[in-house]
Formats: C-alpha cells, structure tokens, sequence
C-alpha cells in the first residue's frame, strides 16, 4: 500500500463519531495517517468506527477515548494522559460542537451554558492542553471548526453564532501567536451541512428545507480540511455561494440585512 501524505502523522479528532468528524477521520486514515486518536461522547460509536477502518486500512492504528468534551474536568484528565501516551501530537481538530436554533429570549441558561462549555471552553481547553506540547516539538496543526454562522448571525441562532464567532476570534489570535513557534493555525467555516446536527439545531426540519440548496456534503469538507494539513491554509470557507454572502454582510451589513431580511429568517 502506498504511503499518504499524512503517513507517520498522529492526528486527534473531537466529534470523531458522527458527521463531518467521521468522514474526517475516514480521509485521514485514506491518506495514510499512522495513529488516530478518535474522541466523542458514544463509546459505542468510536468503537464501530475504529473496527470500520480496521478493515480497510491494516497499517493505521486508532484509539478511542470517550469524552464529553463540555466537561472540563473530564476533558483535562483525558488529553493529560494523551499527552503522556504519545511521543508526539500532529494534528488537533477540534471539530466537537452543537447548536440549537431559538429565539433568544426562548432559550434555556442549560443550553446556552452547554452550547459555550462544548463549542468554545472544551475547544480552548482541548488546545490549552496540547499547545506546549506543540511548541516543543516546534510543529503541530491546530485545526478549529467553526461556521459561516460565526461570521453572519441570523435569526434564531444568536448563541450559535456567537460560539462561533468566538471560536474564530479565537483561532485568529492564537494564530498570531504561535506564527514563529511551527505551528500552524486554521479555521473552518461551513455553511449547512448534511448530517444529523440539525436534528438537534432544527428538530422541525424548517431551515433543513429553506437552505438545502445550498448545503454540502460532509465528505467534501472532511476532503477540503485534510487536504489543508500542514499547509498555512488560514481559513476554509464553503459553499462559495455563502462564503460571499458573508463577505458582503460584513463590508454592507445595513444593506445586507434590508435586501436580504426574509432570507435571514428561515428558521
């Protein structure tokens, strides 16, 4: 079997179990990766996962750690023994989030406080964590999903939105940071996707059916994100088509919002 361009790369994924974090680690593992650390709340998931790609890729190794990364406590003692087990840490993609789609003032202090613990402070936390690790081995990919959602907030996802804005704001500075220490720093903003994320975000399916047009695949982002380790991608952002509405919003936001007011409002 030939050698892929993640061949003796050890690559962490959060959310592994489902999703674009499953085609993630599917890609990785295609591409040659030699050690998977896969991490998600159903053990039974990962577990189903790891014997998948235990068949279609004999020279990949993969370990499993359950972890609900909205608990921080359970999230430091987990990535403090990763830290020990492995001589080396590549790639961290902390891909684990959720969003539940409200009117604010309908939302539950639970589902706020859990949308921040998992999208933003498990994410900071996971990278707090491995960061000097990183920096001594002067290299390392820190890869944070977050969402054309953080660029352009719309009705009945101001928490979302707002976890993610933070996760860019976020994945920016740390990129200044750690520029001239090896290590590499890149966000990922899909518009929707087509998993099940919107079984929990969007229970009645209304936003499914006003934007499935635009939605895409959760095997080309896993492609597209791959693709990107070890480069200084800075930002990946898809479809195009949302990617500029985005860019438009945020150079004509009063403009954007008058025009495209009803369109905004499809939840």
């Amino acid at each position: 079997m030939a050698k892929g361009k993640l061949h003796g790369k050890t690559i962490i994924v959060t959310g592994a179990s489902a999703g674009i974090g499953r085609h993630m680690v599917r890609e990785c593992a295609k591409q040659g990766a030699s050690t998977l650390i896969i991490i998600a709340r159903s053990e039974d998931k990962l577990e189903r996962l790891k014997a998948e790609l235990g068949m279609q890729y004999d020279e990949v190794t993969v370990d499993v750690y359950p972890l609900d990364i909205g608990n921080l406590e359970a999230l430091q003692n987990t990535f403090e023994a990763i830290k020990w087990q492995y001589s080396t840490i590549d790639v961290l993609i902390n891909n684990a989030g959720f969003g539940i789609f409200s009117l604010f003032e309908e939302a539950s202090f639970l589902d706020m406080k859990t949308m921040l613990d998992v999208n933003v402070l498990g994410m900071m936390a996971a990278t707090r964590m491995l960061l000097p690790k990183m920096r001594q081995q002067g290299e390392g990919h820190i890869i944070n999903v977050a969402s054309i959602a953080g660029k352009m907030a719309t009705p009945k996802s101001s928490v979302y939105s707002a976890t993610k804005a933070a996760v860019l704001g976020f994945t920016n500075g740390l990129r200044s940071e750690v520029r001239r220490q090896g290590i590499k720093v890149t966000a990922v903003n899909p518009g929707p996707i087509k998993t099940n994320f919107f079984k929990i975000a969007d229970p009645e399916g209304n936003y499914v059916k006003n934007v499935e047009r635009w939605m895409v695949s959760p095997e080309s982002v896993a492609e597209k994100v791959v693709a990107a380790i070890g480069t200084n991608k800075r930002e990946i952002n898809l479809p195009f088509a949302m990617h500029a509405g985005a860019k438009l919003y945020q150079m004509f936001p009063r403009t954007v919002e008058k025009i495209a007011g009803g369109l905004l409002n499809k939840k």
